[in-house]
């Protein structure tokens, strides 16, 4: 962890009050931190502390654009980061995350490293489903998804950008119903 140094505060020597941090996350930590989500990325980060009795509250405002893989296509694409997020800290024995935004630490260790909070933030603001916009796809990658997608035999594709999201999942029209269950509709539900 000492590559994340610079994501240490140490919380005994912080005085009672506010206190403000400033970050870049840029392409280094990204590849530094090794996470699943996010491999490059231009992120803005400031952290206020709030110094209690008891407490330290913090809270996170991140802004920037990170790249994601495509959901359709694979391709890198830009994703914007904007959010804000809170994480209350407290002394204790040992560590441990009490919930979402309550984390114990040390008291004899006194600091926190904030780097991997900061990574899961970013990657839960990230949509479970991140597609290009319309055309921007990769144009090979494409057709072979259009080639290989289940159409039916009325349907003709006129253009050569991707169908609607819709399309591509196969799903019906759900005025038309599945007509596997036309039967049913029949059935009277009224009580005896």
């Amino acid at each position: 962890m000492a590559k994340f140094s610079l994501y240490n505060i140490s919380l005994k020597n912080l005085s009672f009050g506010t206190h403000t941090f400033a970050y870049d996350l840029d392409r280094k930590f990204f590849e530094d931190i090794d996470g699943d989500e996010v491999r490059k990325g231009n992120v803005k980060v400031k952290v206020t502390v709030k110094r209690t009795s008891s407490t330290f509250e913090f809270e996170f405002e991140l802004k920037g654009v990170v790249q994601v893989p495509c959901t359709r296509c694979l391709d890198d694409m830009n994703q914007e980061v904007d959010t804000r997020n809170r994480l209350i800290v407290k002394f204790g024995k040992e560590y441990a995350e009490e919930s979402d935004e309550i984390v114990v630490i040390p008291e004899e260790e006194g600091e926190i490293n904030i780097a991997w909070f900061l990574y899961e933030f970013i990657a839960l603001c990230i949509p479970i489903k991140h597609v290009h916009p319309a055309g921007e796809c990769n144009r090979a990658v494409s057709s072979k998804l259009r080639k290989h997608r289940a159409v039916s035999t009325d349907e003709e594709d006129a253009d050569d950008e991707l169908a609607d999201d819709e399309e591509l999942a196969g799903e019906e029209d759900p005025q038309s119903g599945d007509p596997r269950w036309d039967a049913l509709k029949g059935l009277s539900f009224e009580d005896n």
